[in-house]
């Protein structure tokens, strides 16, 4: 596997568990701002999205027989990926303490600006390529 696999995959787990242990202290605590909005994101882009970003960029490339379009983007993304997240979790600690909402709204745009840099590397990667015409006899 390529290391930006290993890596998606290696960070899915991390929050997978982060979220595992969000969850229980909410069992014992409720559903305390922002813990409920954190525990969500690490479930769900934490976990779940840098799963599907590990494997989509080890199988994408595969499916299609062709390299991946840009190394150097999926680098971009993997960081701004996790900047996103944990900024966005710090924006959740900083709108329950009366701090507003401006961290909150920037490093989701982070997050959502490295949801673009995905698509557009996997839409380059799998991009179709035309069919051979066939030999004339």
């Amino acid at each position: 596997m390529s290391s930006i696999t290993v890596w998606f995959i290696r960070f899915a787990i991390l929050y997978f568990l982060a979220a595992m242990l969000i969850g229980i202290a909410m069992t014992m605590t409720g559903p305390i701002y922002p813990y409920m909005q954190i525990h969500a994101h690490f479930n769900l882009l934490g976990w779940m999205s840098m799963m599907i970003y590990g494997v989509g960029y080890h199988i994408l490339p595969r499916f299609s027989g062709k390299p991946l379009w840009s190394d150097k983007l999926s680098y971009w993304h993997i960081w701004l990926a996790n900047a996103g997240l944990l900024g966005m979790t710090a924006g959740w600690f900083a709108v329950s303490w009366g701090l507003g909402r401006g961290a909150l709204h920037a490093f989701a745009m982070v997050e959502g600006a490295s949801m673009i840099m995905f698509g557009l590397n996997m839409f380059k990667t799998i991009k179709a390529v035309p069919t051979p015409k066939p030999a004339v006899k």
